[in-house]
């Protein structure tokens, strides 16, 4: 029930059948009208979600790389008072930006008719999906949860690879991506626990140009390794190895 139309007389019987029939087809033509417009509010509506998806993935990279080096130059700058508050101010503005991307990527979520609220499109895939994210680089660990999360996956994030084979051998993960080269574990021993825990789990390794002197590519790929990804990646590249990664794969 979306209104009622209401039509009154103060005589009796003055209207006849066919006025009761042309009410009728009044009101299907008002409901036909304010369906289609919500149609068009929800198309409208998740294109948005869509395109402001695809801008928040693209700054989110430049954005954490202004943090980190504010927040570095803020630790060494320590007792010149007037060049910190400059770096609080950047910091400050980084942090709005960011909060403004994610009300613009929320927008409007009422439909004309007020029934149900008007969502970006899902991900079948990557929505819900336990991932885990080593990387000891706060940027890239940041921009990959930050991307990830944007398609409603629940994102794990561990700051080492020490971290991260203590969190695969507590929790259950749908995906595991870390990183090659880190101070405490290599990805190949990132790579191994999981397999340990359990032998469907994907793994994805990441590495910057190819840089692999522990050849944890080569052994792990030979494991049974999902894939490799060779920094800098794009997005879609990055988005499109996940969702293989996370797909269902028939029995052999």
């Amino acid at each position: 029930m979306i209104g009622i139309f209401n039509i009154e007389s103060r005589q009796r019987g003055a209207f006849t059948e066919d006025d009761r029939q042309f009410a009728e087809i009044f009101g299907r033509y008002v409901a036909l009208a304010l369906n289609i417009l919500d149609l068009m509010i929800v198309e409208r509506v998740s294109t948005s979600h869509k395109v402001t998806d695809d801008v928040c993935s693209e700054l989110a990279g430049p954005l954490n790389d202004i943090a980190l080096d504010a927040g570095t130059l803020l630790d060494e700058y320590i007792g010149h008072e007037d060049l910190r508050q400059k770096l609080q101010q950047i910091l400050s503005n980084v942090n709005c930006i960011r909060a403004c991307l994610r009300q613009v990527a929320e927008g409007p979520n009422t439909s004309i008719l007020g029934a149900a609220e008007v969502k970006g499109e899902e991900d079948p895939v990557l929505g819900g999906a336990q991932i885990l994210v080593a990387d000891d680089e706060p940027n890239i660990r940041t921009t990959i949860s930050d991307v990830l999360r944007k398609y409603h996956a629940d994102v794990t994030i561990a700051n080492s690879g020490m971290e991260a084979i203590s969190l695969v051998e507590q929790r259950e993960f749908d995906l595991v991506i870390s990183d090659i080269k880190m101070p405490d574990k290599t990805g190949y021993e990132v790579f191994a626990a999981t397999r340990k825990k359990d032998t469907t789990t994907p793994v994805i390794l990441m590495t910057g140009f190819g840089y692999d002197p522990n050849h944890s590519i080569v052994r792990a790929s030979q494991e049974g390794l999902q894939a490799v990804l060779f920094k800098p990646f794009k997005v879609d590249q990055f988005l499109t190895e996940v969702r293989k990664a996370l797909q269902p794969h028939p029995a052999r």
